[in-house]
């Protein structure tokens, strides 16, 4: 039984077409695919068709692994594939950040701050949503999965120096667009 296969095995199984390892191979993944989606997508439907999409290419698609990668990587590029897939079709806006914010809400807060905190909340998921595909993937991966810059540059096929300057660049035009934010929305407390 291929149950306790390492992860070697299970491809191996998988391109010799046992369903078997398939189905552990997506049990073990499932919700890391899944999260990601969900986290690129902003709505769950749309998370479980990328996901879906992703299982089916990684099922077709198997038998080409060789190996000269992580398979965890290759999963991700699938992940990344199907995402950018899924904005093309659809050509909306998704946004990325549900929860990001909600994690520094400080305990005792008041009400009226709390609809402040949730305003600028959803104008900041307005912001990352409206990011190029490249752009928010790369924030997906690096702030909501926490990969590294190797297992990024990996995943992209691009060096770590790559990596870290299209980061930059994706900082500083948050930075651009979120002061403006703050400026129209919080500058005048004091």
């Amino acid at each position: 039984m291929v149950l306790e296969g390492t992860e070697q095995e299970l491809i191996e199984g998988c391109q010799r077409g046992e369903r078997e390892a398939f189905r552990v191979l997506f049990e073990r993944h499932k919700d890391k695919v899944y999260s990601i989606a969900l986290r690129y997508a902003g709505d769950e439907t749309v998370a479980m068709d990328i996901a879906q999409e992703t299982f089916l290419r990684l099922f077709s698609r198997i038998s080409g692994f060789r190996g000269d990668s992580t398979f965890e990587s290759w999963l991700y590029r699938l992940v990344v594939n199907s995402c950018l897939d899924q904005k093309r079709k659809t050509r909306r806006l998704m946004p990325l950040v549900d929860g990001l914010l909600d994690m520094l809400q400080a305990p005792g807060e008041s009400v009226m701050d709390h609809l402040l905190r949730s305003e600028l909340s959803s104008r900041v998921r307005l912001v990352v949503g409206a990011l190029p595909d490249e752009q928010r993937i790369l924030i997906v991966l690096r702030y909501t999965q926490g990969l590294s810059y190797d297992q990024i540059a990996e995943i992209l096929g691009c060096s770590n120096g790559t990596v870290a300057s299209r980061l930059n660049r994706v900082h500083k035009v948050l930075e651009r667009r979120l002061s403006r934010l703050v400026g129209a929305t919080g500058g005048n407390r004091g």
